[in-house]
């Protein structure tokens, strides 16, 4: 692993207590190019967490807050007629930025929720008649509140097959939450924390994520378990060909972050319940971590 992958890990797991693999896997997945979804109770630092990642990495970052009211012109930008030029004169918006947190997503309407799904796969907007591309890299962290609570409308499946991986980072260790209590708030770092890695370098560690080789075997194992999720039997959205190739690469992260250069069924292991679990609900049934797990343990890595 890279001095300054190294150092970010050990920044980002300063900030946030007592989550070193949700950690990981955030950065796993913006190392292999994908999008993040964060789900979880209010007050669990989903913000903190999406926040120390721009700051750690470098890049420029716009928080937006979702509400009911919200419309798709708050987040993409506006043309407004130019009188004095005689012509219509575009403000961006806040997505052009390299990281969008977009703050509980899911209290936006479904239009305005929508017009993030051309950004998110082509990184660039069309407004008006005209293509508008976005900064390289870009990268959308998204955070979630439980569908159960009020104020929220539920995200298509389209909107979710976009999110390589969905994260919930849990409750804080009981040591951890002593810290909070006795003061040691790590959100108050946040304006202290240096960048360990340009976005020069993150594209760099993006291109060796793509190196990483993957064997016959590996990706025949990886096929199988796409595979089983789409037999009728198990009652659920099946794997869709993105979600195998979002897999791949955040299988890929991952094994780069352990110092390999090439895969094992263990990094697909690691990264699956991330990758799939959101798009395995996404059908008739709500438990994906149930169907996740069931494949995993129903697939052999052996043949």
């Amino acid at each position: 692993m890279s001095k300054g992958l190294t150092t970010a890990l050990d920044q980002l797991e300063q900030v946030l207590l007592d989550k070193p693999t949700p950690i990981r896997l955030a950065l796993a997945c913006l190392l292999a190019g994908g999008h993040l979804l964060i789900e979880d109770l209010p007050g669990m630092g989903k913000t903190t967490l999406s926040a120390a990642l721009a700051r750690t990495l470098g890049l420029s970052f716009r928080r937006v807050q979702f509400t009911a009211d919200m419309l798709p012109a708050d987040l993409l930008g506006v043309n407004i007629f130019d009188a004095q030029r005689q012509q219509f004169q575009f403000h961006p918006g806040p997505i052009f930025c390299q990281l969008l947190l977009a703050d509980e997503i899911n209290r936006a309407s479904p239009k305005t929720q929508s017009a993030l799904l051309e950004a998110m796969a082509e990184q660039q907007i069309s407004l008006d008649g005209t293509t508008h591309p976005l900064p390289a890299p870009f990268f959308v962290v998204a955070t979630q509140n439980p569908m159960e609570q009020s104020g929220t409308f539920p995200l298509p499946e389209s909107q979710l097959d976009r999110f390589m991986m969905r994260l919930s980072l849990g409750y804080p260790g009981q040591a951890a939450e002593r810290r909070l209590l006795k003061g040691d708030h790590r959100a108050d770092q946040l304006d202290s924390l240096s960048a360990s890695l340009t976005p020069e370098e993150l594209t760099q560690l993006q291109q060796q994520v793509q190196q990483v080789s993957a064997s016959d075997a590996v990706l025949d194992y990886l096929l199988d378990l796409v595979a089983h999720s789409r037999r009728p039997e198990l009652e659920c959205a099946p794997l869709s060909p993105r979600a195998s190739r979002a897999l791949l690469a955040a299988a890929r992260a991952w094994a780069l972050m352990a110092g390999r250069q090439y895969l094992v069924p263990d990094d697909i292991q690691a990264v699956f319940p991330s990758v799939a679990e959101h798009r395995l609900r996404a059908g008739q049934f709500t438990d994906g971590s149930m169907r996740s797990q069931a494949i995993l343990e129903q697939v052999n890595p052996i043949r």
